[in-house]
């Protein structure tokens, strides 16, 4: 049986940058599973949309695909926007993924981006970190980071709070500076957003402006996130991804 194509679903931006992480991530997926048709597709401001994307799969013979969203929590763009874009499309059967939230693997890319950007795995007892989400007026989202954020706590860190730039607060400055309160000499601030834009700017200014110690990138394609696109992949081609159309 052919393994059905892998459409990579981002938000899209009008930054450059967005994309180009979205294609380097589509790169990984490819290299790690090949054989099989990746490609990618962007809710706005970038091309190919959904509609695009999906006819070219058919023009190119795929007899089935699996939409991944390249959305790290539920909220308006994974349960209205991507639905949307996917409903009444031209192009083969399509089944839609999970979205990426909710994974260790997600965690796992949080760390591996924190010790890039200078720190250790022995420093995660004496470091605080802001996990700052892009944030969201849905409260599954919100509290989808609040999780990862507890999450993340269980490997070690001293503390980690969630912070959004966003919808509601907390601000990731000041969840710096509460940190600071509580006495903890190490703060470092790790977005929770996959490509560079407009919001993980906001969150660097932050971060800089509130004089955290460390900042890291977003997630991009670090290895875990390839596994994870790939682990939802298979998931859907499996039949436990929900049916569209």
């Amino acid at each position: 049986m052919t393994e059905p194509a892998l459409l990579l679903v981002s938000h899209g931006s009008r930054d450059p940058r967005h994309a180009a992480t979205v294609r380097a991530l589509a790169g990984r997926v490819r290299r790690e599973r090949p054989g099989v048709t990746v490609t990618t597709a962007f809710l706005e401001f970038d091309a190919p949309d959904v509609a695009g994307a999906l006819r070219s799969l058919r023009r190119a013979g795929a007899g089935s695909a699996v939409a991944v969203p390249l959305l790290l929590t539920r909220a308006y763009h994974a349960k209205t926007d991507l639905p949307g874009a996917l409903a009444g499309t031209e192009g083969p059967p399509v089944r839609r993924a999970a979205v990426l939230g909710g994974s260790p693997l997600l965690l796992r890319a949080v760390e591996r981006r924190l010790f890039e950007a200078g720190l250790s795995p022995a420093d995660r007892s004496t470091t605080g970190v802001v996990l700052s989400g892009a944030g969201s007026r849905d409260p599954e989202a919100i509290e989808s980071v609040g999780a990862a954020a507890r999450e993340l706590r269980c490997a070690g860190w001293r503390a980690v709070l969630p912070a959004f730039v966003t919808g509601p607060t907390p601000r990731p400055g000041k969840v710096v500076r509460e940190l600071r309160a509580r006495g903890v000499r190490r703060v470092a601030v790790a977005p929770y957003v996959l490509a560079p834009g407009l919001l993980p700017d906001r969150i660097a200014a932050e971060a800089t402006a509130s004089g955290a110690d460390i900042l890291s990138t977003p997630l991009g394609d670090t290895p875990e996130l390839a596994r994870l696109v790939t682990e939802r992949w298979l998931e859907a081609g499996s039949l436990t991804g929900t049916p569209v159309g």
